[in-house]
């Protein structure tokens, strides 16, 4: 890419590697230089916590705010009931009001580390977009707002055309997204000023229908920018950790599970995540990425603390740090291990390795339980365990329970 950016806003997305697309990137430009500039980018609520594969959308938010334009984190409490079909093989479960309204509380938890809400000129502000959603008139609507799409350039579009290749089911309901992802665009523009949406790029369609849209009806000039579509360098896609999703919010997703999946990065992807999920200047994430052998996983324990401290804190990724030292360096059990309690009635009749392994976490099922200890991956209390039928009752239990999967993954087990 040839442009050189004017804006600090796009020189920080093209030169540590959030930009994939932009509709105009000159006006664009232009527009972040002469004043405060809304961006937004939409959420929707289908579970009480984001997880790591958003954090690349919610840093581009944060990023906004401190090049001083204004972050507009838009919760899709309406586009939820529909369902975004963006290449999806299937049709999303629907929610009840209650269970969006309830996963837009925790949700909302998340964003607090990274923006700063409130009234200001440069203040965060959250909005629903079942505010304009839920009450509109379907006759005017498909009037005022439907005849500007073509069913034709609809079709065309990668994330439909995929599913309809594979002859899988996208239904009327889920194909009324993307009008409603473009009304949100022009919605916010009356509302808020708002000239830019941002997502990933699998949003591209979505994005280039709210542009035009907002200038077929109001004239307005917006744009359009995405971020690429972030796998790790084994093809794995973001936001997945062996145990599960990595959700933002600590209730969910310990503090010291956390730092562990940033701790146990790839080494080919240190530099790049340093630049996307950290502030640390580019010249400390070049020289930190280009690390060889052993001298890398000091790269990583800085990634780990620099993305932890953002979320959850200094204080939690110093005791995540410290109880990963203890844990690897010293073969202590660490005071902020992943806890699993279990009752004295439950361990009655002795309860299970194989059912404590996927308690924990550290087993996805059963099968996978069962195969990690056959394959000698399993340890209890730092001893290599090969019988899948061993149980543990109360006498075993006074202490707690050291439970290790491979040589990086660990949790405890509590007699509550």
């Amino acid at each position: 890419m040839t442009y050189h950016p004017k804006s600090d806003f796009m020189r920080v997305m093209m030169t540590r590697g959030f930009l994939a697309d932009c509709t105009d990137y000159q006006a664009l430009d232009e527009a972040l230089v002469k004043g405060i500039v809304p961006g937004y980018i939409g959420f929707d609520a289908t579970a009480k916590s984001l997880h790591v594969g958003s954090l690349i959308q919610i840093m581009m938010l944060r990023w906004l705010q401190k090049c001083g334009g204004k972050p507009i984190v838009l919760m899709g409490g309406g586009t939820t009931k529909v369902g975004d079909p963006s290449f999806r093989a299937d049709e999303r479960p629907l929610l009840t009001n209650a269970q969006i309204d309830d996963n837009i509380a925790g949700i909302k938890r998340a964003f607090a580390p990274y923006v700063t809400f409130g009234d200001g000129p440069t203040d965060a502000v959250m909005v629903n977009n079942a505010e304009w959603l839920d009450d509109l008139n379907y006759l005017g609507f498909l009037r005022d707002i439907g005849r500007h799409f073509s069913v034709n350039r609809m079709l065309s579009f990668e994330s439909v055309k995929s599913r309809l290749d594979r002859e899988q089911s996208l239904s009327f309901l889920e194909f009324n997204y993307m009008i409603l992802q473009a009304y949100d665009f022009l919605e916010l523009n009356r509302r808020y000023g708002c000239l830019v949406q941002m997502g990933g790029s699998d949003q591209w369609g979505n994005i280039v229908n709210g542009v035009d849209l907002t200038r077929r009806v109001i004239d307005h000039e917006v744009y359009g920018l995405t971020s690429p579509l972030l796998t790790t360098s084994d093809g794995k896609k973001m936001g997945k950790s062996q145990s599960g999703a990595v959700w933002l919010n600590a209730d969910m997703f310990s503090a010291y599970e956390f730092w562990q999946f940033w701790r146990n990065t790839t080494d080919a992807d240190v530099g790049r995540f340093l630049k996307l999920y950290t502030e640390l200047p580019l010249e400390d994430c070049d020289r930190l990425g280009a690390l060889q052998g052993s001298e890398i996983n000091s790269a990583k324990i800085v990634l780990a603390n620099a993305v932890t401290t953002l979320l959850h804190g200094a204080e939690a990724a110093a005791a995540a740090e410290a109880t990963a030292r203890e844990v690897f360096e010293k073969g202590g059990v660490g005071d902020d291990l992943p806890t699993v309690t279990v009752s004295t009635d439950e361990v009655a009749d002795g309860l299970g390795i194989v059912q404590l392994f996927v308690r924990a976490g550290l087993a996805a099922s059963g099968k996978d339980a069962k195969r990690l200890i056959l394959d000698g991956g399993a340890k209890v209390n730092d001893e290599i365990v090969l019988d899948a039928g061993l149980r543990y009752g109360a006498s075993e239990l006074i202490e707690p329970l050291k439970l290790t999967a491979g040589k990086k993954r660990h949790a405890l087990v509590v007699l509550g």
